[in-house]
């Protein structure tokens, strides 16, 4: 490919990189927060409804979300990282697993949404047809793109 080809197609991967990058670190830091607040909601009961699907009584442990919210932020650290520059079988590995992972989430919840499996609420079941599931697999989508147009490097012995 041309010089101007390379570039372009970099660049394109680079966008697609740092949007995936961006959504998940969004996505992380709102898990944070959300160990303090229900925001963007007005009560933890209401947060439980519409954000996770339970009652308040069974919401995710403190740690369970950091959790959720430090493999957030390590898919967009990995994802960030890879951009367009030439990258090593592990870390490219990493980005195709947050894409698979991110794909997984996004089609179970279609899934289970849609054909109305599970005890979830029917609020968060119309959000996560709507937001969640969509945003899931468009973030899979972007670091697919990412993994697949990365050039892998081999380590010098």
């Amino acid at each position: 490919m041309d010089t101007v080809g390379e570039n372009r197609r970099g660049g394109t991967v680079r966008a697609a990189a740092g949007t995936a990058a961006a959504g998940l670190a969004a996505a992380g830091a709102l898990h944070v927060a959300w160990t303090r607040t229900p925001w963007p909601l007005s009560s933890p009961a209401e947060f439980a409804s519409v954000v996770v699907g339970v009652e308040e009584s069974r919401l995710p442990s403190t740690t369970a979300t950091l959790t959720v919210a430090g493999l957030l932020g390590t898919g967009a650290a990995l994802v960030a990282a890879t951009g367009a520059r030439p990258q090593g079988r592990l870390i490219r590995s990493g980005v195709w697993t947050v894409a698979g992972v991110l794909a997984a989430r996004g089609l179970g919840g279609l899934a289970a949404s849609s054909l109305e499996l599970g005890r979830s609420t029917p609020e968060f079941r119309r959000w996560d047809l709507r937001l969640y599931s969509p945003l899931c697999l468009t973030l899979a989508g972007l670091s697919g793109y990412v993994a697949a147009r990365t050039r892998s490097v081999e380590p010098t012995a």
